[in-house]
């Protein structure tokens, strides 16, 4: 296996402080990280590293919950539910060592949250925190539909999670405590990947690293994956933010939907224990229409991207599974 090549590269850290009066600049400091990185942090958010070690810890509470009860809530193909073990990456071809349990607003969510006698007000607790997050995001697609010269509130509407079909996900995701010494073994926590929605919000814990960034996202359509990475610091308070596919076609491909992975610890001073992030992933009502301003790209509504970019990363596994198995 190549060395992973790995160089210091900036990324953006962007204040929304004061965000009504300071919205031209915080459009502009965004515009310009989405257009040469695709990547940024974002910090003075408005919420506390203690509203987020809080959400953490009820994430864990789930987490720790048996096998059993977490089976109550099975994962289905609307992107809801508890899995573990199973999401394969193209890049990769094995299966990332982590579970999972994702959340939305609406009537896909219906008798798949945890009950009550399982984890006491789990779903209150959840649906609090997603609305908060919500209302940042919302905060980030009026100045991205300024900078693309959209109306203002025209990705809030697109993304409306008022909406019974709202599509809009909170990922809780639990990455598996790993060997030290894996006795030959392979172990992935999550494969280099793009997103394929229109933003995506991360918040890690403090030490607990992994994650990757990588250039060589050129267009939608493509799976290139370049050779260096650049180390991502995990900061309870910060939330990591990234372009998606979606977001990418949107613009006429002048954002950049950068690659990214959880890298699994195979040298000394990575972090081999149990791993906790929770991703916040922006999805469109499914009869959005996404087309950019320059119409580069047909126009498509989020169901017919979504199926896209599904179809797209099926392909791209088989592929990946045909060269394995011929190894």
């Amino acid at each position: 296996m190549a060395q992973t090549q790995y160089v210091d590269r900036p990324i953006p850290q962007i204040s929304l402080a004061e965000f009504e009066t300071r919205i031209d600049q915080i459009t502009k400091e965004l515009i310009e990280a989405a257009e040469n990185v695709g990547f940024f942090t974002l910090v003075d958010h408005g919420l506390s590293k203690q509203d987020i070690e809080a959400i953490f810890s009820t994430s864990k509470s789930f987490f720790d919950l048996p096998d059993l009860a977490k089976t109550t809530v099975p994962w289905n193909a609307n992107n809801v539910g508890w899995e573990e073990n199973s999401q394969v990456r193209p890049s990769t071809g094995k299966p990332d060592s982590k579970e999972s349990y994702q959340l939305q607003f609406g009537d896909n969510m219906k008798g798949l949250w945890v009950a009550d006698e399982h984890l006491p007000e789990f779903q209150t607790t959840a649906l609090a925190f997603m609305h908060r997050v919500q209302k940042i995001s919302e905060c980030l697609m009026r100045c991205f539909a300024r900078g693309l010269g959209f109306p203002e509130d025209f990705f809030v509407k697109c993304h409306d999670i008022t909406r019974g079909d709202s599509q809009t996900t909170m990922r809780l995701l639990h990455y598996f405590a790993l060997p030290e010494d894996p006795n030959g073994k392979e172990y992935h926590r999550a494969g280099a990947h793009a997103d394929w929605d229109f933003l995506t919000l991360l918040f890690q814990k403090e030490g607990q690293s992994g994650l990757e960034i990588c250039p060589g996202r050129e267009v939608v359509t493509e799976f290139g994956i370049g050779d260096e990475w650049t180390k991502v610091e995990a900061k309870t308070g910060e939330i990591v933010c990234n372009i998606g596919d979606l977001l990418m076609s949107w613009s006429d491909d002048r954002f950049k939907s950068t690659f990214h992975r959880v890298k699994a610890p195979c040298e000394p001073g990575d972090y081999f224990g149990d791993r906790y992030s929770i991703a916040y992933f922006n999805q469109p009502c499914r009869d959005a229409l996404i087309q950019g301003p320059l119409k580069k790209y047909p126009m498509v509504t989020g169901a017919q991207f979504t199926e896209s970019a599904m179809k797209r990363n099926f392909a791209a596994l088989q592929e990946k599974l045909k060269t394995v198995a011929a190894a």
